[in-house]
């Protein structure tokens, strides 16, 4: 059985039955003579429900299994069912709803979401489609149509804890049973009227209640008692159900369901658990005929099977006129609404006066967490309510439509709330802030009426007659004042025998103001100067909240007796109590349509007011007002355009500004359209009005207007944790720091041209601020060894002015009226000061708790303090009279002070950018040109060029960067490629200047011009994992591995005629490279038997170069000037070298952590490294002098060299293609054409210089450049497909027609002579002579030259020069290979696919270095077990002594007996088991800051 839950309570806590006992569940049923057939049938349509708290479950009567029809359910207690709608209903006391599902378990949705406490029991009524359901909690029985709607309290008066409840919808009756001190059944009609107690004897815990319709009874369980009994429907004939009264082996019954000749419960249980059951049985869900015989006959039996549909219509008795009338009643009541409206903290309540009963119900709104003030506006139909939770002001309408906030920044305690119903505007009181304010209805135009001599005000109340506005004050000296609704003629009417002056309520008729006073316990009236003070209530007054005056009527709440009340308004006699029990009530309000409306000036043309026009006592009768922070001007009627003088912050998630115009201080958000996540430094162009910010969540600067408008990012990439940001207004620039990236770096006010200054020697480099006119620029850096510096502001002539007795330096400000720097310590607590030079260094302020940011205007410094929440302010040469400028601001960042008056000041960059076409920076004294980041100044010293002239390009995943070499800063700058997701292998043609890139998530190869412009795919089909890339800058091609696949491809670079070059002996293809003027392609591969391999550019001539004592060869890269390969193997973690045929192999550098991709340019070789997450290099003649380019990169991937001297070369291919149609590869001497595995709308052919007619029309094919290639053994399409025109064929239909010669080595240059017999005859000849040469010259060729051709696409390998071992992979090798599709092995996706190698491309998250460290001696004894010629030992110990070798020998003996006896499932390795992996600490450590923990 279940009771009363506290609201907080868990599923899993069982919640206590009613005066102890446990329960367990029953079930219901209305059965023939189990005898007849039509019975049996009807028998096996039952199907019992049950709810057991965390789930509801079906069973058959007869039988012990269940299934499950809905889980995962937090405490389900009521249960019925909708037959004919194939619905299921049950309430949840944890959540405090009524819920809803289809009878098979799916469209959960909620019914009741509001309003409930204790919804303990719960009944349908089939043929009315009505819910009703009994509330402990609220000691109430409502009623509403089944999806919620027109929701209706029926009974309220006289419940205690009613509890089960049961509906005859034939009869018109609700029967119920309650549990409270007087424990009863009662009944009533279904409307709540003819109320009756039928049983009250006897009765001790009545839990459940059902109903025998054929046999007109009840039964009901007593949990105390430990008995179920019976009844009539009247009540009489009670009796115990069987002879066996007392249910010793049912604790505590619970909820019953009746099934005709047979009672009883299931098996016992004394788990303390609630389990009501209803029998799903439609022929109980009917409308029964009057008088029917028991038991029932087959005939009724099977009309009882029928449909429900059809049995209401064809078996539902008359309906008495009472019934119809107490139907038609309770339809009409629940449409009704409501005029008196309550708060009730989590819930807004309308109590209707247009009944009798004067019930309540919820208004249906969202997250209402701590409602306290309340008004209305009825007009628009609006209510309003403050929420000193979550310090907003709301509305919504009156059916809980159209919700929003209104005001939700700078509230602290909205205590009050009033509506000028003729102007339209909102009042509010802040007992927090101790302010009064005043904003339209929207919300917008918000400024502050009253700031000063207030102390916690309370209640406020308007009178838009007469122009005042009324106020409740309970602060140190409680009082009651009055002023104009435009805050003019400010008096104090009540100061004296007042202790909590709460709830205020006007009386227009009488013009009287009424109070309440928790603390005199009285209710009190005067008039509206405050004369004529009388008590009308003085007794029996707990706690007086809310109050409100309706007619003849004063309502009030009350927070200790629970209740709402009421009185004659004049004589305070009548009181009557209208509702009881009613906890965390607050204000209260009379809803009407009889407001008083008179002409106001407001009206016409807002009173001639630019922004608001506020009402005022006569004869002013009205004033203009502006919004926070601005100025009325001269005129009295138009505001100024914005804040002259003002101070802005960052608050994380917000940016505030407090105006200095004014003599109150009051902030008001920045109205900035997109979202904050992490504001932290902020800079303000006073020229333009522009506001700057930085966002390390979003990683972005971003600026604006000051009135938010306009809104842009200006850098987006390239970004950390941006701490510091100035701007110079003067030149147009914006500085700023980055203590993640350790840098300093500067651009234009639109984030063009971007420089990096400092780099060097910098730790966590934080504040930043400009001196323009000196040029000079001072940062603060709080790392290991903070200091102050300063430098020119092109980072030149740096110098570090204070190290010594520094802490935590943050903020920085520079008084150039003073000529002094100002810096705030938040680890020493101080403010100090020192000269622009760094000496006499003093202290200004000391202790300060955690001061961060830093600004000086005027006279005073201003701070933003984290401990103590507020901004503070004293006078910058003293440091005293030190004020709280705002309180209560948690998450307060960064601090400017701005005076858009004040000259700006001069230097020579303002003026035509000081002569410079790019960058022009201050200097003291002088100017300097400069060039964006990487790019050389040319020799004129003022101009610069478009881009470097040698680069690194390397991809993180998401982006793809730039490293100059022309410069010695090596800083990176993002390429602006758009839509990356995973990108993994690069490369570059330096003909038409794009960048080729892969990209693993999408499945994709792409290419784009380097300033992001012209993306597009070239590959979008066919591929699975492209791990390598390379581009043939000589014939036009593009190169490709796929792991996924195990191919080698080519395809034109546009993507098109594209090509399987090799797909055997392939396990794990990696990088690949080309040498276009030598003809030939190397690939790594590091599966099974990792290798390094080399073909000619069209797949031919394979051959198989290093073999031997390699682990993992990741990346791969040529030196065409020593012509030597150079690749990584992340598995022995070393560069190696070698000829161009394997030969003279050496080790250049050992050990390198992880190393991935590396590229080659001049003397260095550049590699990833994804252990120390970096860029290093290493001089590659001798291994030495090795350094890191760029640190702490995340999710390196590929890198190349973008170099003028880089792609040089030629072959014949260079030259219009070799005069091939599609392919043309070059050997050493030689090339060869060939065809795309798919035909296109070109006709192919091999034949240097014979380009085929097109076939005839109607038979030509669409081309299908990226279509999936065929594997090489397929033949080509039967029917009218495209003819390949080779040597084999020339007499084809097709090849003989149209056929023109191309030249062949640098080509024979024919000039066609228009008329005469002699040219044609002379290009004939040319003709057969050279198909008689390439006939005769094909005898000597390469057999695997006319294998290209689409006509036979198999290929032939030396088996002398490729020795591949065919063994079963180790099962090791499931959790390194780099697969995508989902299977048992791997269940690869997409999403993230994690392989212990650190090779899985695809995942975004770190590295399991652990397991790469374990899989290492793996690979070894991998290695030992195949004992093939071409592998070795060495390939796992080279690296080791001889105490790791025999040991290592050891493992790997053992691991291959494993190997032999078990089987692959076996021998996988479960690491990836557990969620996470412990940490090794490779990962770069940085200084922990303590001040983070603050």
């Amino acid at each position: 059985m279940w009771t009363s839950v506290p609201r907080k309570a868990t599923a899993a806590r069982a919640a206590p039955t009613p005066r102890g006992g446990s329960s367990a569940g029953a079930f219901r049923a209305t059965s023939s003579d189990p005898t007849s057939a039509a019975a049996k049938l009807w028998v096996r349509s039952r199907v019992l429900l049950f709810a057991n708290r965390i789930d509801i479950r079906q069973v058959l009567p007869h039988r012990s299994e269940y299934t499950l029809l809905l889980n995962n359910l937090e405490n389900a207690i009521a249960l019925d069912f909708h037959h004919s709608r194939e619905l299921v209903f049950w309430s949840d006391v944890t959540l405090d709803r009524i819920m809803k599902a289809n009878l098979n378990g799916s469209n959960v949705e909620e019914v009741v979401s509001t309003g409930l406490e204790s919804p303990g029991g719960l009944a349908i009524d089939w043929i009315h489609d009505k819910l009703y359901w009994t509330d402990s909690g609220t000691s109430r029985i409502e009623v509403a149509n089944l999806d919620g709607t027109h929701r209706k309290v029926l009974l309220w008066q006289n419940m205690e804890k009613p509890r089960a409840i049961a509906l005859h919808p034939i009869e018109g009756k609700i029967y119920w049973t309650d549990w409270g001190n007087t424990p009863r059944i009662e009944y009533s009609n279904m409307d709540g009227s003819n109320r009756r107690v039928i049983a009250d004897t006897h009765l001790f815990w009545p839990n459940g209640l059902t109903i025998d319709y054929a046999g007109h009874r009840m039964y009901w369980v007593d949990a105390k008692h430990h008995v179920i009994e019976r009844a009539d429907l009247d009540g009489r004939n009670a009796r115990p159900s069987s002879a066996k009264a007392c249910l010793t082996r049912s604790p505590s019954p619970s909820l019953r369901t009746a099934s005709t000749g047979r009672t009883g419960t299931p098996r016992a249980s004394t788990a303390p658990t609630s389990s009501p059951a209803r029998t799903r049985d439609h022929s109980q869900q009917a409308a029964l005929p009057h008088g029917h015989p028991h038991p029932a006959p087959p005939e009724a039996a099977r009309r009882w099977q029928e449909p429900l549909w059809h049995q209401q219509r064809r078996l539902q008795p008359p309906v008495s006129p009472q019934q119809q009338d107490a139907h038609l009643r309770l339809s009409h009541r629940l449409q009704e609404g409501g005029p008196l409206q309550l708060c009730q903290r989590t819930d807004i309540r309308r109590v209707s006066f247009d009944t009798e009963d004067m019930s309540d119900d919820v208004v249906p709104l969202a997250d209402v967490r701590n409602a306290v003030a309340l008004d209305w506006d009825a007009e628009d139909g609006y209510i309003y309510w403050t929420d000193v939770t979550t310090d907003s002001i709301n509305r919504a309408l009156w059916n809980g439509t159209k919700q929003e906030v209104v005001v939700d920044t700078s509230l602290e305690s909205p205590a009050g709330l009033a509506i000028d119903w003729l102007t339209n505007k909102l009042y509010w009181t802040d007992a927090g802030t101790d302010r009064i304010e005043v904003s339209n209805a929207d919300g917008s135009m918000r400024t502050v009426l009253i700031w000063e001599n207030l102390d916690r005000p309370r209640d406020i109340v308007v009178d838009p007659i007469g122009g005042f506005m009324y106020w409740t004050d309970w602060g140190a000296n409680p009082k009651i004042e009055r002023a104009g609704m435009d805050a003019s003629s400010r008096i104090v009417i009540i100061s004296s025998n007042l202790t909590w002056p709460n709830g205020l309520a006007i009386d227009y008729e009488t013009k009287r103001l009424y109070w309440a006073d928790a603390g005199m316990k009285t209710i009190e009236f005067g008039n509206f100067d405050g004369s004529d003070r009388q008590v009308l209530i003085g007794s029996q007054l707990p706690h007086p909240f809310g109050l409100t005056v309706h007619e003849d009527k004063l309502y009030w709440t009350d927070w200790q007796s629970k209740s709402i009340q009421s009185a004659d308004k004049l004589t305070g006699l009548g009181r009557r109590t209208l509702a009881e029990n009613l906890e965390n009530l607050m204000d209260i309000h009379m809803f009407h349509r009889h407001r008083e409306t008179v002409r106001n000036p407001c009206a016409v043309s807002n009173g001639g007011c630019s922004h608001l026009c506020l009402l005022a006592p006569a004869p002013k009768a009205s004033s203009c007002a502006c919004p926070t922070g601005i100025n009325l001007q001269t005129d009295g009627k138009t505001c100024t355009p914005g804040m002259s003088s003002f101070l802005i912050f960052a608050r994380r998630t917000d940016i505030r500004m407090v105006s200095l115009d004014i003599p109150y201080f009051a902030d008001v958000v920045l109205a900035v359209n997109s979202s904050m996540k992490n504001t932290i430094a902020i800079g303000v162009d006073p020229k333009e009005g522009k506001v700057y910010w930085s966002d390390s969540t979003l990683k972005k600067i971003s600026r604006s207007n000051i009135n938010g408008k306009a809104q842009e990012d200006i850098v987006a990439t390239g970004l950390v944790t941006t701490d510091g940001l100035a701007v110079d207004a003067v030149g147009r620039k914006i500085y700023w720091t980055d203590t993640g990236t350790n840098r300093i770096e500067v651009a234009n006010l639109d984030g063009s041209m971007r420089k990096v200054l400092v780099w060097q020697n910098l730790d966590s480099p934080r504040a930043i601020a400009l001196y323009n006119e000196m040029g000079y620029m001072f940062w603060s850096d709080w790392g290991e060894h903070a200091k102050l510096e300063r430098s020119a502001m092109d980072g030149t002539d740096r110098a570090v002015l204070i190290s010594n007795n520094l802490g935590w330096p943050n903020g920085l400000a520079i008084d150039t009226a003073g000529s002094q720097l100002l810096w705030a310590d938040a680890h020493t607590e101080r403010i100090e000061a020192a000269d622009l030079n760094g000496q006499n260094r003093r202290t200004l302020v000391t202790p300060v708790q955690h001061p961060y940011g830093l600004t000086l205007l005027g006279s005073h410094i201003y701070w933003t303090d984290w401990q103590s929440r507020s901004i503070q302010r004293a006078d910058k040469n003293t440091g005293t009279n030190t004020i709280t400028v705002r309180a209560n601001l948690p998450g307060l960042m960064d601090i400017q002070a701005v005076d858009r008056e004040r000259p700006l000041g001069f230097n020579k960059c303002g003026r035509r950018n000081g002569g410079c076409t790019h960058l022009c920076l201050p200097r003291p004294n002088d100017t300097s040109c400069a060039c964006p980041t990487g790019i050389l100044l040319k020799g004129d010293g003022r101009s610069c060029d478009d881009s470097p002239e040698s680069y690194l390009l390397f991809s993180n995943r998401v982006s793809v960067r730039r490293i100059s070499l022309d410069t010695d800063d090596h800083t990176d700058v993002h390429v602006p490629v758009p839509e990356l997701h995973n990108v993994i292998s690069l490369d570059y043609d330096s003909v038409d200047g794009k960048l080729y890139y892969t990209d693993v998530t999408l499945d994709v190869i792409r290419r784009s011009n380097l300033d992001g412009s012209g993306m597009e795919t070239v590959i979008s089909q066919g591929l699975k994992t492209t791990d390598g890339l390379a581009v043939d800058w000589v014939a036009r091609n593009m190169y490709w591995t796929d792991t996924g696949r195990n191919t080698i491809e080519v395809a034109r670079l546009d993507g098109t005629s594209r090509k399987v070059l090799v797909n055997n002996s392939l396990d794990e293809p990696r990088a690949i490279a080309v040498f276009p003027s030598k003809g030939y392609l190397f690939w790594t591969d590091w599966g099974h038997i990792a290798k390094i391999e080399r073909s000619h550019l069209d797949g031919s001539d394979r051959k198989v170069l290093i073999n031997t004592d390699l682990g993992w060869p990741n990346g791969l890269t040529l030196d065409y000037d020593t012509r030597r390969i150079f690749w990584v193997d992340a598995h022995l973690d070393r560069i190696e070298s070698s000829d161009l045929n394997g030969k003279l192999r050496q080790i250049l550098v050992s050990p390198v952590s992880h190393p991935f991709a590396l590229t080659q340019q001049d003397r260095w070789i550049y590699w990833t490294d994804w252990q120390t997450k970096s860029i290093q290099r290493v001089d590659k003649h001798s291994g030495r002098n090795k350094e890191t380019v760029l640190p702490n990169v995340e999710g390196l991937m590929d890198i190349i060299v973008v170099s003028p001297h880089r792609q040089t070369g030629t072959n014949l291919c260079g030259v219009n293609n070799g005069g091939c149609t599609h392919l043309c590869f070059a050997k050493t001497n030689s090339f060869v054409c060939a065809c795309p595995d798919e035909p296109e709308e070109r006709p192919c052919s091999t034949i240097s210089g014979y380009v085929p007619t097109s076939p005839a029309r109607g038979t030509s094919s669409t081309p299908v450049p990226n279509k999936i290639p065929k594997a090489p053994t397929d033949s080509p399409h039967g029917g009218s497909s495209l003819v390949n025109c080779t040597d084999k064929n020339l007499n084809v239909e097709g090849c003989l027609s149209n056929v023109v010669t191309a030249p062949h080595g640098e080509g024979l240059h024919i000039s066609y002579v228009i008329g005469g017999v002699l040219t044609i005859l002379a290009i004939l000849i040319l003709i057969a002579a050279l198909i008689i040469y390439r006939h005769k010259k094909s005898k000597f060729a390469d057999p695997g030259v006319s294998n290209l051709t689409y006509s036979n696409p198999s290929y032939r390998t030396s088996t002398q020069e490729v020795k591949i071992e065919a063994s079963q992979k180790p099962p090791i090798y499931n959790q390194l290979r780099y697969k995508k599709e989902g299977g048992v092995d791997g269940g690869y996706t997409k999403e993230k696919i994690r392989i212990v190698e650190g090779v899985c491309l695809l995942s975004n998250e770190e590295l399991y270095w652990d397991d790469l460290k374990q899989i290492k001696p793996s690979r070894g004894g991998l290695h030992a077990c195949m004992r093939t010629d071409t592998v070795s030992l060495q390939a796992s110990s080279a690296s080791l002594d001889d105490g790791e070798t025999e040991q290592l020998l050891q493992e790997e003996a053992s691991e291959c007996s494993s190997i032999t006896t078990l089987t692959p499932s076996a021998v996988t390795p479960q690491r990836h088991a557990q969620h996470s992996l412990p940490d090794t600490g490779w990962a770069s450590t940085r200084k922990p800051s303590t001040e983070s923990e603050v």
